[in-house]
């Protein structure tokens, strides 16, 4: 795609976001791979619903502008862990999504096998220890799990998805906060029945057998 196709997409994506309430006011961030050390990302402080091509910059590996007015998102240096952890990694959404979240302020884990939809495409969705939003301490804190997930939990601070393109990335955020709604219904009417292992088993042949791409983290 071209980089202005990428930045339409991108923009498309923000909307998304937003009118899935996974993304609210100000919050959120979408990058994805430029080549050559560049990548796009969504700059600071601006409605993830509203988005223009201006409010898509470019910045380098050290996440210095390189194109673009205004401030490189914050959470840039968390979406430049996943990409130095995953080189098969494109695209990196970072969003809000509301049972998700809630789900970490529970303690309870998205790594528990109980929706054979959600095991087949992810496996789980681990949860990283808490860090400061906003700070390298995210990066920090999911470098470990980037490596065997392609959905990631933050602790009290929503969630990280990565893909081989932008879409893919965005969908595994539809797909993480629809299991996680799930999720928090089950809960709430009682105790949730977790698959057997040789449920999972035969769910992970059948993912190899419908050719799926990307990590599955094994629960």
């Amino acid at each position: 795609m071209s980089e202005d196709a990428l930045r339409d997409l991108i923009c498309d994506i923000g909307r998304r976001l937003y009118a899935r309430n996974l993304a609210t006011a100000t919050d959120g961030n979408i990058s994805t791979r430029l080549g050559d050390n560049r990548y796009l990302i969504t700059r600071s402080g601006v409605s993830k619903g509203y988005l223009t091509h201006a409010d898509v910059l470019v910045a380098d590996g050290s996440g210095a502008l390189l194109e673009g007015s205004g401030k490189v998102s914050s959470e840039f240096t968390t979406h430049l862990a996943v990409y130095e952890e995953r080189p098969d990694a494109v695209a990196v959404v970072h969003a809000h999504p509301p049972y998700a979240t809630a789900l970490t302020l529970a303690g309870v884990s998205l790594c528990d096998p109980v929706l054979p939809e959600f095991v087949m495409a992810l496996g789980g969705a681990p949860t990283t220890p808490y860090a400061t939003p906003g700070t390298p301490e995210g990066g920090d804190q999911i470098r470990l799990l980037a490596r065997e997930a392609d959905a990631i939990m933050l602790d009290r601070h929503g969630a990280v998805t990565l893909g081989e393109s932008l879409l893919d990335a965005y969908y595994k955020m539809e797909k993480l906060e629809h299991a996680a709604e799930t999720l928090h219904h089950a809960l709430a009417l009682g105790s949730v029945k977790r698959l057997s292992r040789a449920d999972l088993d035969k769910l992970f042949e059948a993912r190899k057998a419908y050719g799926a791409t990307g990590k599955v983290f094994r629960v």
